[in-house]
C-alpha cells in the first residue's frame, strides 16, 4: 500500500510513442480510405495497433489500482486529467459548431450576393454583388444546399451538363415535420431517445454502486453498454440511408462534409465511450469496485454524460435546425 503522502511515478514506457503510432497510421489510411478512395487496410492495421496498445495501457493502470500502489494524490491527478481532457474534447466540438455558424449565417449569403457583413448589414457590398455576378451568377443561398455554387455555374455554361466537381445531396436530414408517422421513421429522433435513455441509466448504475449494491450497478452498466451499442448500429443505418436513399454522401458539398463530421466524430465518441463502459462492467462483474474508490467507472460516467451533452447540441443544429 502506498503511505500517506507518497506519490506512485510509473516506470518509463514507450506505450504512449506506439499509442501515437498508431493513430497517425489510423489517420493516414483513414484519409486514404475515404478521401484517395483506396481499401481500408491501413486503417485497420492502425486500429489494431491502437487497440493492442489500449488494452495493454488500461491493464497496467487496472493493475496498478487493484494492487494498492496508486495513492490518494496521484488518484486526484487522475481526475485533473480527465477534467481536461473533457475540456479538450469541448473545444473540438466549440470549434466544429463555429464552422457550421460560420458558414450557414456568414459565408452562404455572402456566395448569394447578401452583404459581406450579411449578419450584421444589410447593404450589398463591392464584394457580395461582385460573387453574385461573376463567381456564381444565379446561385440562391439556402441552408441546407442541395444546389451547390459549382452546379449552378457549370449548368449556366452548359445547361445540359450532368457532371458536376461539387454536387449537392437530393435530400437533407433535416426535420420531416410533426406527421407522427414521419417522426416515427426518423432515426435520428430514436438515437436522441437512446443516448438520453443511456444517460440515466448509466446515472443509476453509479447511484447503486455507491449504495453498494452490485447486482444492481452491473445490470444498469450493461444495460447502458447496450444502449450504446444500439445507438452506433442506428447511426450505421443512418449513413447507409444517407448514402443509398438520399444522395448525402462525404462529396455532397460542404452540407455533406459538415453533416458526416459533426456526427462521424461523435460517433467516435460514442464508440469510445462504449468501450470505456464495457471494461468498467467487466471489472463491476468481478468485484473490482467499491462504494469508496470506483474512479474508474466515474471516469468512464462523466465522459458518457458529456458525449449525451454534445448529442443534444448536435441534434438541434444539424437536425432539427438543419
Amino acid at each position: 500500500m502506498s503511505s500517506e503522502g507518497s506519490y506512485y511515478v510509473p516506470e518509463q514506457s514507450k506505450l504512449p510513442l506506439a499509442a501515437a503510432t498508431g493513430m497517425g497510421v489510423m489517420g493516414y489510411g483513414a484519409a486514404s480510405w475515404v478521401i484517395d478512395g483506396g481499401t481500408s487496410t491501413i486503417f485497420l492495421i492502425g486500429s489494431l495497433i491502437m487497440a493492442v496498445v489500449m488494452y495493454r495501457w488500461w491493464s497496467l493502470v487496472i493493475e496498478e489500482n487493484t494492487q494498492g500502489i496508486v495513492s490518494d494524490q496521484l488518484k486526484h491527478s487522475y481526475v485533473l486529467g480527465m477534467y481536461w481532457f473533457i475540456f479538450s474534447e469541448l473545444m473540438f466540438f466549440v470549434c466544429f459548431f463555429g464552422s457550421l455558424f460560420y458558414v450557414r449565417v456568414l459565408v452562404g449569403p455572402w456566395l448569394g450576393g447578401e452583404a459581406a457583413i450579411g449578419l450584421f448589414d444589410d447593404t450589398a457590398t463591392d464584394a457580395a454583388i461582385a460573387n453574385a455576378t461573376h463567381l456564381w451568377p444565379g446561385y440562391d443561398a439556402a441552408w441546407p444546399p442541395l444546389v451547390t455554387p459549382d452546379q449552378v455555374a457549370t449548368l449556366a455554361a452548359n445547361p445540359n451538363a450532368t457532371e458536376f466537381q461539387f454536387k449537392g445531396p437530393e435530400h437533407a436530414m433535416s426535420f420531416p415535420g410533426w406527421s407522427f408517422s414521419q417522426l416515427l421513421g426518423w432515426l435520428p429522433l430514436w438515437n436522441t431517445i437512446v443516448l438520453l435513455t443511456s444517460s440515466g441509466t448509466v446515472h443509476i448504475a453509479h447511484h447503486a454502486l455507491k449504495e453498494g449494491n452490485r447486482k444492481k450497478f452491473v445490470t444498469w452498466l450493461g444495460l447502458t453498454v447496450l444502449l450504446g451499442v444500439i445507438f452506433l448500429f442506428l447511426q450505421a443505418e443512418e449513413y447507409i440511408h444517407a448514402y443509398q436513399e438520399l444522395g448525402l454522401t462525404l462529396e455532397s458539398g460542404i452540407y455533406g462534409t459538415t453533416f458526416f463530421l459533426l456526427t462521424g466524430f461523435h460517433g467516435a465518441h460514442v464508440t469510445l465511450g462504449t468501450i470505456m463502459l464495457f471494461i468498467a462492467f467487466l471489472r463491476g462483474a468481478k468485484g473490482q469496485f467499491t462504494d469508496k474508490d470506483h474512479f474508474g467507472f466515474e471516469m468512464a460516467a462523466w465522459y458518457w454524460h458529456f458525449v449525451d451533452v454534445i448529442w443534444i447540441g448536435l441534434f438541434l443544429i444539424v437536425y432539427v435546425l438543419g
